[in-house]
C-alpha cells in the first residue's frame, strides 16, 4: 500500500481541476471555550471545509459543532475510544478529507491554533495544489495580567514569543520559574492527502510519498498558539491528562506528567502563576527580544469574530 502513495499523488496532480480545495481537520475534546472561534476564524481565512473528530466531549463542544454544521461545510466524526491515538486519528482525518471532502490540501489543526496569512492575503495565496508537505512556524501567545480579569477573551492577548528561550538537553527546565510558554515549540504542517503516509507527533511532521521533492517551508503563513487561556481551561486540560494517564497508555510530554502531579498535590494554581507575565516581565522580555508586541493576530480575530 505504501508503494502506491507516490502514484496516488501523481494521479491527483494530473487529473485535478479548478481552484485549491482546502480542508481543515481537528481532533477535539472539551474545547467549548475556543472551538467556535476556531471554525469561524479559519472559514474567514479561506478554509473550504472542516472534518472534526470529537473524542467524547462532555462540555457542550459536540453540540456546538452540530449547530455550526448549519453554517459551514463541517463534518463531525465521533470517536468514543479513550486510548488517545492522536497521530493515527489525525491521519485518518486527513484520509477522510481526501476521500469525502475531495480536498487538495489539509491543515491538521488543534483547537488552540490559529493560522494567519500575511496581511492582505488569504491562506490559499501561499499554497500550491502540487505541494506535498508545507512546514510553517508556530508562535506561542503569552499571558499577561490582563488574563486575570473577569471577561478576558484569549483574542485580547497582544504579546507573542519572538525568540524562544533555548535550553540544553540536560537542563531541567521543569524545576525553574521560567514560563513554559517562552520555550521553543515545534512547527506545524499542511499536507497533501494524496500520497500521505502518516502524520507524526502532534501533527508537527508528516511522512509523504513525495516529500523528498515537493516539500517546502512557507513564510507567508504563521500559526499562533494559545495553549493556556485561563486557569479554568488549564485545570480542565490537566484533569483530562490525569484521566488519560490513569486509563490509557497515551503518550504525552513530560511537562504534562509534571502538571498532573502538581494538580494532585494542590499546586496547579501556583504553576499557572508562572505563565502570567507582569508588566515588568513584559518590558524585560521585549527589551531582550524574547517577546514582542503582536497585534496582527488579535486584530484579525476581533474582525472575524466581531469581538469589541
Amino acid at each position: 500500500m505504501m508503494l502506491l502513495k507516490p502514484f496516488q499523488y501523481w494521479k491527483h496532480r494530473l487529473t485535478r481541476k479548478g481552484p485549491i480545495r482546502l480542508a481543515m481537520t481537528l481532533l477535539v475534546r472539551n474545547e467549548i471555550d475556543i472551538i467556535e472561534d476556531n471554525i469561524r476564524f479559519h472559514a474567514a481565512q479561506g478554509v473550504d471545509c472542516f472534518a472534526v473528530m470529537d473524542n467524547g466531549s462532555t462540555d457542550g463542544t459536540r453540540e456546538c459543532l452540530q449547530r455550526l454544521q448549519s453554517e459551514f461545510d463541517l463534518h463531525v466524526i465521533d470517536q468514543p475510544d479513550q486510548n488517545y491515538q492522536q497521530a493515527l486519528w489525525m491521519t485518518q482525518l486527513a484520509e477522510y478529507a481526501r476521500t469525502q471532502l475531495k480536498a487538495d490540501l489539509v491543515i491538521s489543526n488543534d483547537a488552540d491554533e490559529f493560522w494567519l496569512a500575511a496581511e492582505g492575503t488569504r491562506l490559499k495565496d501561499h499554497l500550491n495544489a502540487n505541494d506535498s508537505v508545507v512546514t510553517l512556524k508556530r508562535r506561542n501567545m503569552v499571558l499577561t495580567e490582563d488574563a486575570l480579569q473577569d471577561g478576558y477573551h484569549f483574542s485580547q492577548a497582544r504579546y507573542a514569543v519572538k525568540n524562544p528561550i533555548l535550553y540544553s538537553s540536560d537542563t531541567q527546565i521543569n524545576d525553574t520559574a521560567v514560563s513554559m510558554l517562552l520555550v521553543k515549540i515545534s512547527p506545524k504542517t499542511i499536507v497533501n492527502p494524496h500520497g500521505l503516509i502518516r502524520l507524526k507527533g502532534g501533527n508537527h511532521w508528516a511522512k509523504h510519498g513525495w516529500r523528498w521533492i515537493n516539500a517546502r517551508d512557507a513564510a507567508g503563513i504563521t500559526v499562533y498558539h494559545y495553549p493556556i487561556r485561563s486557569y479554568s481551561q488549564f485545570e480542565a486540560n490537566i484533569i483530562n491528562r490525569q484521566r488519560l494517564l490513569k486509563e490509557t497508555n497515551a503518550r504525552m510530554g513530560d511537562h504534562y506528567r509534571r502538571w498532573v502531579k502538581l494538580y494532585e498535590a494542590g499546586a496547579l494554581k501556583e504553576e499557572f502563576g508562572k505563565f502570567v507575565l507582569s508588566q515588568h516581565d513584559v518590558e524585560t522580555t521585549c527589551r531582550i527580544g524574547v517577546t514582542e508586541l503582536c497585534t496582527t493576530i488579535g486584530n484579525s480575530l476581533e474582525l472575524s469574530l466581531n469581538k469589541p
